[in-house]
């Protein structure tokens, strides 16, 4: 191996050694501000049809199914895969839905709702 090839080995390794990669999003079972709604959705696109997911196998008892569903970001429809949660005792999953009014197409948010 040449001093030169040696030298620009070197120099990629020092530079790629102060990359971080770093996760976006929320990780399975976290709580707080990824789920809060960040305010209302209203779009004048209606949203596709939904996906037929098929359901994983449960990861733990008692876990419950929440759908996915269309969200709008990036000035379009983006499809959010279901996922299981951890259920709640006394209250039942509503999930999120698109309802249309005054010729306009509002996101209502998913959320757990007291039986």
């Amino acid at each position: 191996m040449s001093y030169r090839t040696l030298a620009f080995a070197a120099a990629c390794s020092a530079a790629l050694s102060a990359c971080v990669v770093a996760p976006i999003g929320r990780p399975y079972g976290a709580y707080g501000p990824a789920y809060a709604p960040a305010g209302e959705v209203v779009v004048d696109a209606a949203p596709p049809a939904p996906y037929y997911e098929t359901l994983p196998p449960l990861p733990f008892a008692g876990a419950v199914w929440i759908n996915g569903y269309w969200d709008w970001r990036g000035g379009r429809h983006a499809w959010v895969g279901g996922h299981y949660d951890h259920g709640r005792p006394g209250y039942a999953w509503q999930p999120h839905r698109w309802a249309q009014r005054d010729g306009r197409w509002h996101l209502q948010q998913g959320r757990w709702a007291r039986r």
